[in-house]
């Protein structure tokens, strides 16, 4: 019977020998014999061994001319014993999203393939309909293209000199927004954990949202200690409306306050800083800010608005999260007067009366700009318009 030849010459199984013989085996057909030669002393040993984990036979060398074979491998029946009965982790060809990954799949990459046994962790957002948006793989490849780096994005030393009652003011927004970003951390960190790993492209999209809060918290504290003073105020109002945020632990509902309803008040208000910033790093800061809470807000919306079109039960637990919130709140000052205050005198960038006007009606149409968006998110998930302003009435007065 005619035999296929390997020579491992002085390699042994024990320092990768088995994936040359793995390959010679290969393409073999079952019952195929292959002749294995070598000089490594223990192969004799290694080779009936390693041959019967792997689900293969090995025979005597029949006496012929030449050195004779260590043995010969007769290949076994099955292609790769580890792998029989496996299955995929989802279709390697589609790539296909599955609504209902099992746990077994664990921490899998999508479309693998898997040996039996192993953990079975639980990911309680486990369910497609509930985490998913198709825009995701193409807003996470978006989102890791446009990182920057606060160290060299943000024109540091550039000179600029402010009145120290203006600069004031820049610092006490600059401290609200580090508040406010810190909570914005702190909500989709606390998911990441619970996702099922099968839905990788919104795992990794949640992390680049927890590198863009962490950098909006560096820039934003860094200018506040620009020129070498402390920071404003944080108000007791303006904690337990972020307070609220924090504790949530329903995905969606978080999701909604959070990016549909907060962040995207905040785009708004980053706009507001941008145009009136008195000074090019505010405005810098403020509008590397603004690109990321936009790409937050854009997959908020569009993964609500994809669990709407198959939930009808999503809409009522939005609005009563709503209203939940407001009730908890009410008893609450809400924005930090010291902060209003800021924005006024940034928006009016000087003392006198008719600029203070000018001031304050910008800011009420930066409030009114920002009831507008809301309306328009929530209509876009699906609230009709009467019910999308009254809603966007009962949102938090501390923006977030």
């Amino acid at each position: 019977m005619s035999e296929d030849r390997l020579d491992l010459g002085g390699l042994g199984l024990d320092r990768g020998g088995q994936l040359l013989l793995r390959r010679a085996l290969a393409p073999l057909a079952a019952g195929s014999r292959l002749a294995v030669y070598g000089r490594d002393p223990h192969l004799p040993v290694h080779l009936p061994a390693w041959c019967r984990a792997e689900g293969h036979r090995v025979e005597s060398p029949e006496p012929g001319q030449g050195p004779p074979p260590v043995a010969v491998v007769v290949r076994g029946a099955r292609p790769d014993h580890r792998w029989h009965g496996a299955i995929r982790a989802g279709d390697p060809a589609t790539g296909a999203v599955q609504r209902h990954p099992p746990a077994r799949w664990g921490l899998a990459a999508r479309g693998a393939l898997l040996e039996g046994g192993g953990p079975e962790p639980h990911f309680d957002l486990d369910d497609r309909d509930l985490v998913w948006a198709e825009v995701a793989p193409q807003l996470y490849a978006y989102a890791a293209s446009r990182q920057w780096d606060p160290a060299t994005a943000v024109p540091w030393s550039e000179p600029f000199f402010l009145p120290p009652d203006i600069e004031a003011a820049v610092v006490q927004v600059m401290t609200y927004l580090v508040e406010n970003e810190q909570a914005a951390l702190v909500v989709p960190a606390r998911f990441l954990g619970r996702i099922h790993p099968h839905f990788r492209e919104v795992a990794q999209l949640l992390a680049v949202q927890v590198a863009d809060e962490a950098r909006h918290m560096e820039i934003f504290n860094r200018r506040a200690l620009l020129r070498g003073g402390g920071l404003g105020t944080s108000s007791a109002g303006g904690r337990s409306s972020l307070f609220t945020l924090v504790e949530e632990s329903d995905f969606s509902l978080s999701s909604f306050l959070l990016s549909v309803l907060g962040e995207g008040s905040f785009v708004n208000l980053l706009g507001f800083l941008q145009r009136y910033a008195p000074d090019p790093v505010t405005r810098r800061v403020a509008w590397l800010a603004m690109q990321d809470e936009r790409r937050h807000v854009l997959f908020g919306v569009a993964h609500l608005a994809n669990q709407a079109s198959v939930d009808p039960t999503l809409l009522g637990r939005l609005r009563s999260a709503i209203e939940r919130r407001h009730d908890a709140l009410a008893d609450t000052a809400g924005l930090n007067d010291d902060v209003f205050d800021a924005l006024v005198l940034m928006a009016a960038g000087g003392w006198e009366p008719e600029a203070i006007a000018a001031g304050h009606e910008r800011v009420r149409q930066l409030e009114r700009d920002m009831d507008q968006g809301r309306r328009r998110r929530l209509e876009r998930l699906g609230f009709p318009p009467d019910e999308a302003a009254a809603l966007s009435a009962l949102h938090t007065r501390n923006f977030m």
